[in-house]
């Protein structure tokens, strides 16, 4: 008689592929609401993709985090490229007193649409840190 497998089954993981999408997807969409709904849609939609993507990496390299917090900035710049211009750029200002002019508003506002991002990765791996946590802990044995 074998002993039973112990690796999931193709089906499974592709439930567990799901579950982490739809987990980071939430959670970014309920961290963005307060910065509207279209911002929240926004970061939704990010954070099911991050969501995805860190599964399938949690799947290939479970102890790098430096691919993982790569994968989180690399989420967060996607998510960069569709927001509207943030502040228009004084064409007849130098160089210098353009970009502080501009930098504070600009770092603000990328600070505000990553939040929700960043939130939904600590989430996530928070979860999975806590089951994992639990399923090493001990179980007390009760005596009858």
């Amino acid at each position: 008689m074998s002993a039973p497998s112990t690796t999931p089954s193709r089906a499974q993981l592709r439930l567990r592929s799901i579950a982490w999408a739809l987990a980071a997807g939430a959670s970014a969409l309920l961290l963005g609401l307060p910065l509207g709904l279209g911002a929240a849609l926004r970061a939704g939609g990010c954070g099911f993709f991050y969501g995805l993507l860190a599964f399938h990496l949690q799947r290939v390299d479970p102890d790098d985090s430096h691919l993982q917090a790569g994968l989180v900035g690399a989420v967060c710049g996607i998510h960069s490229l569709a927001l509207p211009a943030l502040s228009p750029w004084p064409l007849s200002t130098p160089v210098a007193p353009a970009l502080a002019q501009v930098a504070p508003t600009v770092m603000m506002e990328l600070v505000r649409a990553w939040l929700p991002l960043i939130g939904a990765a600590l989430v996530l791996h928070g979860s999975q840190a806590l089951s994992r946590a639990f399923a090493a802990r001990p179980q007390a044995v009760r005596r009858p």
